[in-house]
């Protein structure tokens, strides 16, 4: 066999089992695809897919357990490569990072502006997506890294790092009368009603659970992935927001007022997420670099830096600690 029986074979998988589909996205004809599959099965001695005449349906049992295999072999040869490139000192390319509106907005402009600096021939694309989608794109390497709070932990196909924790401000007009009172409680944020996360985002869930716990039923008047929709909607009267405190600046905010609800909910911690098997080249390492330094130097309090355990262990000397980033 050769890798591009295992590619065909892995791109049929990722493709649905559509074999036009399958032909485009590798830039062959539908017969090359058809034929590399053929050999494939020959040499192996058993069928790989289910099939309805000529169309494919499935995986058999032996197909299943050569899928594992076949991506493992893929991903080796891709590290091969990447680590022959770093041998070469070749710092240009792409770096794809997969991340929610708040991440790119609100959080990764002084990391890019550093990391471009240091990295002028890199190009880098940022990718925007709901955590469910930032976990799929990187178990199939669509994207280097996916940053985000939900999803990123739970797969088991990635390893993630612990960036940073944080927590919800209340944003409202400047005339708002929660703005005057001493103690903001759950009850009072039911007295009105709320512009915030769609579940998914920007930790929904654990805002939801907490309503719950008190027994009480928040009024959810809009919901928006996008921070910058919420604020428009608040500005507007529509209802007061809840927001992920960083994405509050009092300069560009001015015409709304904040307050911090750290009493009401608990931190959410947004991580920084790759595959388990990722050649972290270089640049790549530099990059996550420059964003935990930027982050544990942040004096504006939006930010709580955590620590950085082992969950980072399989990078080992690849990734420098925070403060020795450079």
């Amino acid at each position: 066999m050769d890798i591009r029986q295992l590619q065909t074979f892995v791109s049929l998988i990722d493709n649905d089992f559509n074999v036009s589909r399958t032909a485009e996205n590798l830039f062959l004809v539908q017969s090359a695809v058809s034929q590399q599959i053929k050999r494939l099965e020959q040499e192996l001695g058993f069928d790989l897919f289910n099939r309805k005449g000529k169309r494919l349906t499935g995986l058999t049992p032996f197909g299943l357990e050569v899928e594992s295999q076949a991506r493992d072999s893929l991903k080796a040869v891709k590290n091969i490569n990447r680590i022959a490139d770093d041998q070469r000192s070749l710092d240009h390319g792409v770096l794809r990072i997969g991340c929610t509106h708040t991440q790119a907005r609100y959080v990764l402009p002084p990391v890019i502006g550093q990391f471009n600096r240091a990295y002028p021939d890199i190009e880098l694309q940022i990718h925007q997506g709901n955590p469910r989608q930032l976990v799929e794109w990187t178990c199939h390497d669509l994207v280097d890294f996916s940053i985000c709070t939900e999803e990123l932990a739970d797969s088991r196909e990635l390893d993630s790092i612990a960036c940073y924790q944080w927590n919800r401000s209340l944003i409202t007009r400047l005339d708002h009368p929660l703005q005057t009172k001493k103690t903001i409680s759950l009850r009072d944020l039911c007295s009105y009603p709320i512009i915030t996360y769609v579940a998914g985002f920007t930790g929904r869930r654990t805002f939801n659970e907490t309503f719950a716990r008190a027994k009480l039923e928040p009024n959810i008047v809009l919901s928006a992935a996008d921070t910058d929709i919420i604020k428009t909607y608040v500005h507007d009267g529509l209802g007061i927001g809840v927001v992920a405190s960083m994405a509050y600046d009092r300069k560009l905010d001015g015409e709304l007022a904040a307050r911090s609800l750290d009493h009401l909910f608990p931190a959410e911690t947004t991580r920084i997420a790759f595959q388990k098997s990722k050649y972290i080249r270089r640049f790549q390492q530099t990059f996550i670099d420059i964003f935990l330094k930027t982050i544990n130097q942040d004096r504006t309090n939006r930010f709580i830096p955590v620590s950085i355990r082992a969950a980072d262990q399989r990078l080992g000397a690849q990734t420098k600690r925070p403060d020795d980033a450079g």
